[in-house]
């Protein structure tokens, strides 16, 4: 069951703006559409956006090679390591010179040359003058000329013999001590090239963009200059639209028609056909009044699927459960059965009105009313 009620109303309004304003507003109108054919890129614009794309290309051309080459280079480490035989060859030829001082820990001094004819001129000196002293007094090749020469010499050869040693120790233990700092020097050397190898590569991979931004630079240019092309004039047009379309708008006429549908349910059908019948026999309630005898004319709607807000208050005597609801799109609160509960009681009590199911009361409710009497 469907149903629609139609509403159809025509309206037309007028506006107009300030009458002692138009004289202007039209002025400003006029100016507006000379504009139109003004919003185009200008001959200053066009030959400052051809510079732009031109000082691009020129600078791709010019820098482009040498920002590649130099991007090439740092990737291939910047010839940071490019010494590095020369330092280690360096080493090298330190290391042998001091290897073999470094490595003696002999520290004879009697080995050291020269030492012997050093020992030797301090022996005659000596000798001469302790035995020159013993022949003056006559006592020459005495045991105490020789003992007198013997302590003499201890005397005079041992400081020379001892310095000799520790010179020659301290010689050794030095050309050992240089050639641990050498090697040290020279690892740090060679760490700090390998670093700055590795730094230059970074370096390089940084470049690698730069350089390609130059590469793209004239592409680049070109792009945002047409761009501009495009977007001058759309910017222009804008400019004069967000002007003149709402002066433009001031004045107004209006024509129009509405037309309203309503589209009503089956329940709600359902419902104002049941008022209006309620209405046309007197309303009421109670067995013999208008409203039972409707009752008996009819079958209620009572389906379950057309009521909200179910909610069970009571049964019947023979066991049929009694529910307040609402119908579905209606605001009053009813109390009644539900056809699907009934149909298990009365089922000859059910019958279909559209889609929903229906019940008639009188049949509904015989058995309790039986049970009663």
């Amino acid at each position: 069951m469907g149903g629609e009620s139609k509403q159809t109303s025509t309206q037309q309004s007028q506006t107009q703006p300030w009458l002692e304003a138009q004289p202007a507003l039209k002025n400003i109108l006029t100016q507006l559409q000379g504009g139109l054919n003004n919003t185009g890129v200008t001959a200053a614009e066009n030959n400052a956006l051809n510079t732009v794309v031109q000082n691009a290309n020129d600078a791709s051309t010019k820098y482009g090679p040498a920002v590649s080459n130099y991007a090439s280079t740092l990737l291939g480490g910047g010839g940071a390591t490019s010494q590095s035989g020369n330092i280690n060859d360096a080493y090298q030829n330190y290391v042998k010179a001091t290897q073999g001082l470094a490595s003696n820990t002999n520290y004879d001094p009697m080995q050291t040359p020269g030492i012997g004819d050093q020992i030797q001129a301090l022996k005659d000196n000596i000798t001469q003058s302790v035995n020159g002293s013993f022949a003056s007094a006559g006592r020459d090749f005495s045991g105490y000329n020789q003992k007198a020469l013997a302590s003499g010499l201890a005397s005079g050869l041992a400081p020379v013999l001892t310095a000799q040693f520790n010179e020659n120790r301290n010689a050794q233990q030095g050309a050992a001590k240089d050639l641990y700092n050498a090697g040290n020097t020279t690892a740090g050397i060679q760490t700090g090239l390998t670093q700055q190898d590795l730094a230059n590569r970074g370096q390089g991979v940084t470049a690698v963009g730069q350089a390609t931004d130059i590469a793209n630079g004239g592409a680049n240019a070109t792009l945002a200059a047409e761009a501009q092309r495009r977007g001058i004039p759309v910017q222009a047009l804008g400019l004069l639209a967000q002007i003149g379309i709402p002066i433009a708008g001031l004045g107004s006429e209006s024509n129009g028609t509405t037309t309203t549908t309503n589209q009503l349910s089956g329940v709600q059908q359902f419902m104002g056909i049941t008022s209006g019948l309620a209405n046309l026999f007197g309303g009421g309630g109670g067995g013999g009044s208008a409203a039972g005898n409707i009752g008996n004319m009819i079958k209620f709607i009572s389906d379950r699927n057309a009521k909200e807000d179910i909610d069970e208050v009571g049964r019947l005597h023979d066991g049929t459960p009694v529910y307040r609801y609402r119908y579905k799109g209606q605001p009053g609160f009813q109390i009644g059965l539900m056809a699907q509960d009934v149909e298990q009681y009365a089922p000859q009590a059910v019958g279909q009105i559209g889609q929903f199911k229906a019940v008639d009361y009188k049949l509904a409710t015989e058995r309790s009313v039986r049970k009663v009497a």
